[in-house]
């Protein structure tokens, strides 16, 4: 049981790669919380776990701080938290709205924040815990249509960083995940109609798309004592597309 006694706040966790944690995190012994926007879908899952639910929109200041309370009333002081929500939105620089950019900083940075600030003073009362930011390859390299998307996953890798120099001091681990090509329904919805991604997995060197629990694998490890020397790093998950540059 590698996060026994461990208390879990997810997010974006009714399905994907949220999903995919919230299922590791249980099996391993962790109280977990799952919370999303999908509420019907996130309280079937935290059942199906014996889990809760708690309904989340990340970008809300205020129903971050009712979230939080409620795990902390339901488990206890939260030792763990992973900052999974995110949506992603393609169009060219020039075609790229706003709203639609602030959208997406909105949800996918912004939320990050909030959830980072949101846990400090649980955690630090708990005597320490580890922070998992979800990121994505676009944190480590930009990509063409992908604007504010990218904008939003570097600043993420960058706050990781920040938090972990000022969090240690409080036993607070703070590292990122940079997913690459993950079978999940986001590029779907982003381009409004189903996509088969598998043609991508050919590009890498593994040869193959990843799976959600590809990524639940390396974030159950982040939260576990096993990376209990790991803060403010990046851990990538793409089959090596990150391996190589444009040149080859």
């Amino acid at each position: 049981m590698r996060l026994d006694g461990k208390i879990a706040l997810i997010t974006g966790a009714a399905r994907g790669q949220g999903a995919a944690a919230a299922r590791r995190f249980a099996e391993e012994g962790a109280r977990v919380m799952l919370t999303d926007v999908l509420d019907d879908q996130g309280k079937e899952l935290a059942a199906e776990l014996g889990a809760e639910y708690c309904h989340l929109d990340v970008s809300n200041e205020d129903e971050w701080a009712e979230a939080v309370a409620f795990t902390i009333s339901t488990f206890g002081d939260i030792s763990v938290l992973v900052n999974n929500a995110g949506v992603l939105h393609f169009s060219a620089l020039t075609d790229t709205t706003l709203a639609d950019y602030q959208r997406v900083i909105g949800i996918n940075q912004v939320g990050t924040f909030l959830g980072m600030r949101a846990v400090v003073e649980s955690m630090t009362r708990a005597g320490g815990g580890s922070i998992v930011n979800v990121s994505s390859v676009e944190g480590l390299g930009g990509m063409p249509y992908l604007v504010a998307y990218t904008a939003s996953k570097f600043a993420i890798r960058g706050m990781t960083k920040v938090a972990a120099m000022e969090l240690g001091q409080h036993g607070i681990r703070v590292n990122s995940v940079h997913p690459g090509a993950i079978n999940t329904p986001m590029v779907g919805e982003a381009l409004g109609r189903p996509v088969d991604i598998s043609p991508i997995g050919k590009k890498v060197a593994l040869r193959r798309v990843g799976q959600p629990e590809d990524v639940a694998n390396v974030v159950l490890f982040l939260a576990s004592s096993e990376s209990a020397y790991c803060t403010g790093a990046e851990f990538v998950v793409d089959g090596g597309a990150t391996a190589t540059h444009a040149l080859s």
